[in-house]
């Protein structure tokens, strides 16, 4: 079976050491996901919202990262309206245990942040890349207006 192709955005000012740890865990044997593209420094720009573009589209889906300053950070901003502007699933995960994280600006309102532990973290890769592939219904199955 092959692994979920994860894009990992982050505050990449405070949060590295969280990035490092969802690396780690990715590397686990019969771990569902690998990271394929993270946030990096930098002044948005064009040319680094088209490096960051490429990176989400060609993902299968993003993780966000959500630390105490993730809803001040711009990066984490930029790459959730990517995100969302190219259809890529997404979830929010807590990335500090004893501290108040944030969402990233532009995050819906209903969105909710997940506790981070393995079992967590594996099912919900699995269950956001379900939901963003509804099953294919035959239309022999569907129903018919009345």
């Amino acid at each position: 079976m092959s692994r979920t192709q994860i894009f990992v955005s982050y505050d990449d000012v405070h949060d590295q050491d969280l990035r490092d740890l969802l690396e780690v865990q990715s590397k686990r044997p019969g771990s569902c996901f690998e990271l394929t593209g993270c946030s990096h420094g930098g002044a948005i720009s064009p040319a680094w919202t088209t490096s960051v573009r490429n990176r989400i589209r060609a993902a299968d889906e993003m993780i966000v990262i959500c630390g105490e300053n993730t809803g001040d950070s711009p990066r984490a901003a930029a790459e959730m309206q990517i995100a969302l502007e190219e259809g890529t699933p997404y979830f929010l995960l807590w990335g500090r245990r004893k501290q108040m994280c944030t969402k990233p600006e532009g995050a819906k309102r209903d969105d909710g942040i997940y506790s981070w532990t393995q079992d967590i973290l594996e099912s919900q890769i699995q269950a956001t890349l379900r939901a963003s592939h509804p099953p294919d219904v035959p239309e022999s199955l569907k129903r018919r207006p009345s």
